[in-house]
């Protein structure tokens, strides 16, 4: 008898049942043998957004329910396109399905220390490095036609207008201080003139950060060394990617900054007004933007009197 899996009206309901690992592995389990695939040696992942399981040393499963078909599509797409054409590894395609509705991909797991777990003992020059590492993979994701993310959706001007619309009751939703209040209507305001929307787009994956790549250790430091997940891909401007390190990784600091820019293509002369407010109005208009609990300055809020002065302080000259 084969174990089934359950419809969810909500994502939240999905959410709480995707918790308890127990509820779930005896289908993913059972899908994995129905493919042939191991299942001697499972790690169950609990981060994320979909059912991840690791099958020995060189699988990963990955299950994604209904809800989320759409992730499904954009990771098969994104691996498809991006095999072979990037400096470090992504995952590799080995097999897909589908079971009572939910579809899956079975690809080759990547080796090396998850970001997060090492990026806070790194020295500052092993983050200037992997930080210029990022930013060239980032260029190197944007060099490759997106045709089929483009076909996928959203519309690169649409998802500014509507993020455009939301915002204002969002950032209020998430606490942030009524000072800045009028200042973000005026960033708002000039939003669609700022930020180009005709353009030709490119790959974004909107999460370039240290939950999603993985470094390795050389003779001559930490390097980046894997790039995975890409379930919330969609195509548009370039810089849009620059969003998740510089809130995340870059805290502010001018050498770091520079790093990321110089990897990615920009030189120091790039740097300039126009720049910090494209991406800070990005910063506002990210699909999961939440500049108060995101950004990686301690305490900005108490150090930056206008938004303007946070954008300085995110992207020093």
């Amino acid at each position: 008898m084969t174990a089934g899996l359950p419809h969810f009206a909500g994502i939240a309901a999905f959410d709480d049942w995707r918790s308890r690992p127990a509820d779930w592995l005896p289908a993913a389990l059972d899908i994995a043998r129905a493919a042939g695939l191991p299942t001697a040696d499972i790690t169950t992942f609990t981060t994320g957004t979909n059912l991840v399981i690791g099958l020995g040393p060189t699988l990963i499963l990955k299950i994604f329910p209904p809800l989320l078909r759409r992730q499904f599509i954009a990771e098969r797409a994104s691996l498809e396109l991006l095999a072979g054409r990037l400096p470090l590894p992504v995952p590799e395609l080995i097999a897909e399905g589908e079971r009572d509705g939910w579809p899956w991909l079975a690809m080759t797991r990547l080796h090396g220390t998850l970001g997060f777990e090492i990026w806070p003992s790194l020295s500052e020059i092993a983050k200037e490095r992997v930080l210029a590492e990022i930013g060239s993979t980032i260029a190197a994701v944007q060099a490759v036609p997106a045709g089929p993310i483009v076909a996928l959706g959203p519309d690169w001007p649409d998802f500014i207008k509507r993020q455009v619309e939301s915002c204002r009751a969002r950032q209020i939703r998430l606490g942030l201080p009524e000072r800045y209040h009028d200042e973000l209507d005026a960033l708002l305001m000039v939003a669609p003139t700022a930020i180009p929307l005709d353009i030709n787009p490119v790959l974004l994956t909107g999460e370039y950060i240290p939950e999603n790549f993985l470094l390795r250790e050389h003779s001559d430091g930490w390097h980046l060394a894997g790039l995975f997940d890409f379930g919330d891909v969609f195509a548009g401007f370039g810089e849009y990617d620059l969003l998740g390190p510089s809130a995340f990784m870059t805290e502010g600091r001018a050498g770091r900054v520079r790093a990321l820019f110089a990897g990615y293509g920009y030189g120091p002369d790039r740097i300039d007004d126009a720049l910090a407010q494209r991406l800070l109005i990005l910063t506002f208009l990210h699909r999961a933007s939440d500049p108060m609990g995101k950004i990686a300055i301690p305490d900005w809020p108490s150090k930056a009197r206008t938004l303007e002065e946070l954008g300085r302080m995110m992207w020093p000259r």
